[in-house]
């Protein structure tokens, strides 16, 4: 009975050293009798008992590594604290276990040196603008570097640049100094568009009001003339009327004269009425006084 239970201990206990069952995204390298086997990959594997066993498990997943914050001077001889996050992932898991005792360590230390060598070389100013650009010179430095630990380096970010506190200060009062001259300047644009907005619609007004008075006159001038050729139409028509009258009552030459001459007498006394009297009209007028006295006989 004991030595059935013996039997089975032992038999599960080489069991579970023989069957293996790797995760996915993750493999196992298999060393036998001390030397490099195999590499495992996600599912069921079978070893050989105290002749094999797993020397590393390897995960194929991208993984994050935060750089420890980092003081850097930069080339005018500031101080800044640089803190960093490396994306990378394993290729080729075998590499990554023998080629190098740690491989976080190894991009560890790599990031390190790589970022003061690169901020070692730019001004305070660059270093803030130029994010981008370290980050990709970073990335290009660690990939390269990397390759033959059977990594790959995807990203590199800077997550924050900390420059010293009087640094920090003399930034603040100047980016302060900015802000108040940026609003003094656009203060001074909005007056000025201002101003030229007034006067470009006083200059508007003058002249829709000269434009208004113009046809102010024209009008008042059309309304005259139309009126005096209205009256003058009129007057000539009433002068139109009496010589129909007259012509049909056969009146004398005597009688024609004097009408035709009161009448000119109330065209001359219209306004601005210029009479001209032909020199044959004389004789009319030298002849009314003797036409006065005949009619003053008849009545």
């Amino acid at each position: 009975m004991w030595i059935l239970l013996v039997l089975l201990v032992i038999i599960l206990i080489i069991a579970f050293n023989t069957i293996k069952i790797v995760k996915q995204s993750e493999v196992y390298i298999i060393e036998r009798l001390g030397k490099f086997h195999k590499v495992a990959d996600a599912g069921l594997t079978i070893i050989i008992p105290f002749v094999d066993h797993v020397r590393s498990v390897v995960s194929l997943k991208q993984q994050t590594m935060d750089i420890p914050p980092q003081g850097v001077i930069t080339q005018d001889n500031v101080t800044i604290t640089i803190d960093t996050v490396v994306f990378y992932r394993v290729t080729d898991p075998a590499k990554a276990v023998y080629e190098i005792q740690s491989l976080k360590k190894g991009i560890e230390y790599l990031a390190i040196t790589t970022i003061r060598d690169i901020v070692g070389k730019m001004d305070l100013d660059d270093t803030f603008s130029s994010r981008d650009a370290i980050n990709d010179k970073l990335r290009v430095i660690l990939d390269e570097a990397t390759d033959q630990w059977g990594c790959k380096v995807d990203r590199v970010e800077i997550k924050d640049i900390t420059p010293p506190a009087d640094i920090r200060d003399a930034m603040e009062k100047q980016m302060n100094a900015e802000r108040n001259k940026r609003a003094l300047i656009l203060q001074a644009e909005g007056e000025r568009q201002s101003a030229i907005t007034l006067a470009e619609g006083k200059k508007e007004a003058a002249i829709l009001e000269a434009e208004a008075d113009k046809e102010s006159k024209i009008r008042r001038a059309t309304g005259e003339a139309e009126a005096i050729k209205k009256v003058a139409e009129a007057k000539a028509e009433e002068i139109h009327l009496v010589y129909d009258a007259m012509m049909k009552s056969n009146p004398s030459d005597k009688l024609v004269q004097l009408k035709s001459l009161e009448a000119l007498k109330e065209v001359a006394n219209g306004e601005a009425n210029k009479i001209f009297i032909p020199f044959e009209a004389t004789k009319a007028l030298s002849s009314l006084g003797s036409v006065s006295e005949i009619f003053k006989d008849k009545e």
